[in-house]
This record gives structure tokens, sequence and C-alpha cells, in this order.
């Protein structure tokens, strides 16, 4: 295609620096296969430049809140630029794990039980009566998150009840709100799935497996402190239902271009949606590469063909 890519990333969020990565390796991508790419942080010069210079289409490689919140998506609707994945009303959705589970469930999808309490509600029920139910009703051990945020930070796995009170103080470091999940012991997959055009198509899973047994910040982006599989060691029986799971969720959170669902597959063959990304990481230790790599893709090429119809739209 003709005309300049620009690649945003950076941002203000927590994940800054792996977005910056990401951004770095999608542009390196796009330039090898010979497409004209500009490069740019988002700060107070974006909009005057893009307003200045608007370019054929953006690649937003945001991470965190202000990256996948749908809220740039929203500018560059403002602005009349095409740019790559989903419209700001479905990234507000998808960012959102509570509702996005809430989603997930009525399209037929296995998600863990959980509970959700913001901060105030916390500290006002009194937060040894509130814990003491959490644990009734959920069981140990049990996952607590961040409602909204990426790469697994402020995400801790708690085993035994006093472990409860430190977990949620991570959980609100990130936001307001904590999302407490029935832990799933099992294997974790992640399935990203891809449109160039010619529909939505679910790529090979990966197989996650963690040197400390939970794939947390450090395991994401520290190299070789994750074991990758690709493709992921599953039965052909239970591979297809991984990519069914994932490309349900991508449809019925009615995202486009490209996404990357999160599962859980338990010792019964059941598998479990967590969450969906719905601007996953491009580092060198992240999940999409290696899918495409494993589905005998160039990236260059498929990014471009994703940019070229987002283009077009």
């Amino acid at each position: 295609m003709s005309g300049r890519i620009v690649v945003l990333a950076g941002g203000l969020s927590h994940e800054r620096d792996v977005s910056l990565r990401s951004g770095r390796r999608v542009a390196e991508a796009l330039r090898s296969v010979g497409l004209e790419v500009e490069e740019r942080d988002v700060d107070s010069s974006l909009l005057p430049a893009l307003l200045a210079d608007k370019p054929a289409c953006v690649v937003p490689m945001l991470h965190g809140e202000t990256g996948e919140d749908g809220t740039i998506r929203e500018v560059l609707d403002l602005l009349g630029i095409p740019y790559v994945g989903a419209v700001a009303e479905a990234c507000r959705v998808a960012f959102d794990k509570p509702v996005a589970k809430t989603i997930a469930e009525r399209a037929g999808l296995h998600t863990p039980a959980s509970i959700v309490l913001p901060a105030e509600s916390f500290r006002e029920l009194g937060a040894a009566a509130v814990m003491d139910l959490l644990v009734e009703r959920l069981g140990l051990p049990l996952m607590v998150k961040p409602a909204k945020s990426g790469s697994a930070l402020g995400c801790t796995v708690v085993r035994a009840a006093d472990e409860l009170p430190s977990a949620m103080v991570s959980a609100y470091a990130y936001g307001t709100v904590a999302l407490l999940e029935q832990f799933i012991d099992g294997d974790e997959v992640a399935v990203p799935v891809v449109d160039d055009g010619s529909g939505p198509r679910a790529l090979p899973v990966v197989g996650i497996k963690p040197d400390g047994g939970i794939y947390d910040f450090s395991a994401r982006y520290t190299a070789g402190s994750t074991t990758f599989q690709t493709p992921a060691a599953l039965s052909d029986e239970l591979t297809a239902e991984c990519q069914r799971v994932a490309l349900t969720a991508h449809q019925a959170l009615g995202l486009r271009d490209l996404s990357r669902s999160d599962l859980i597959v338990d010792a019964d063959g059941k598998v479990w949606f967590l969450e969906v990304n719905v601007a996953p990481g491009f580092t060198e230790t992240s999940i999409v590469p290696l899918s495409v790599q494993a589905a005998g893709l160039d990236m260059g090429t498929l990014i471009a063909d994703v940019i070229q119809a987002a283009a077009q739209r």
C-alpha cells in the first residue's frame, strides 16, 4: 500500500516500556516489507502532527489503560484517520475484565466464578469481614487482579487466607476495582485472532509454561523466564476448541483486525476464557509473533495486510 503508516507506542501507562518495544518491532517488520513508517509517542505534539499531515493508517501499539480503553481510537475517529484494531466502544468493553467475562458467558464460554469489589465498598463494609466472605464464596486458591489492567500487573494468586490483604492492596494499586476469580488449575494457553480482510481466523495456539508457575509481568517480559510451546501440546480436538473459544470471544466482544485471548485448559479438557487483549504485545517475548511464525507467516506481510484492510474501511 502507499502512504505513511504511523505506529503509536509509549504513552504514560505502567506498560510504557513494553509498548515502546512492541512498537519498535512492528515498525521494523513493516519497513522490512517496504512500507514508509513513522514511530510516534503519545504526547502534546501528536495531534498537531497528525492534523498537519494525515497518515494513511495508524497502528496503535499502546498497552495498558490509556492505550486499550478506547480513548486514542476515539480521537482518531474524530480526526477521520483509519487505524488498526477495534473501535473505542469495543475496546472499553474488552478492557473491562468483569464486563468482558459477562459477554463471554452470554456467548456460551466458560469463565471462572468471580466477584467484583470496588475499593470503596471494600473499606466501607469492613475489609476483614469482606475477605472472610470472599474466601468462603470462591474458595482457595483464588486469583486477585485489577478489573482494568494489562500484562498481569497487580495480579496475585492467593493460596492462603492471610495472603488476601496484600493481594487486594496490589490490585487496588492499579485501579479502583478488583476482580477476584476462582483459580483454575490447568495449562495456560493463548490464541491470537487476526483478520486481514478475509474474515477473522485463529492462529496457532501457544502453550505457556512460566518457570515460577505464574505468568506474571516478569515472566511475560524477561527473556528465558517462560517456556513457550508453539503450537501448544494439545490434542487436535482441544486445539480446535481453544481456537473456537478465541474466535467466539473476538466476535462476541465486537473486536476486529487483531486480538489475543488468554485461556486455561483444565485436567478435564474444559477450556476456560480468562480475558482478551485488544492490543497484544509484539515484543521479543510476546505470544503473537510466536504464533505468526508457527503459522508459517511473515509478520511484516501479515500486519501490512491488516493495515491495508483497515485503511480501506
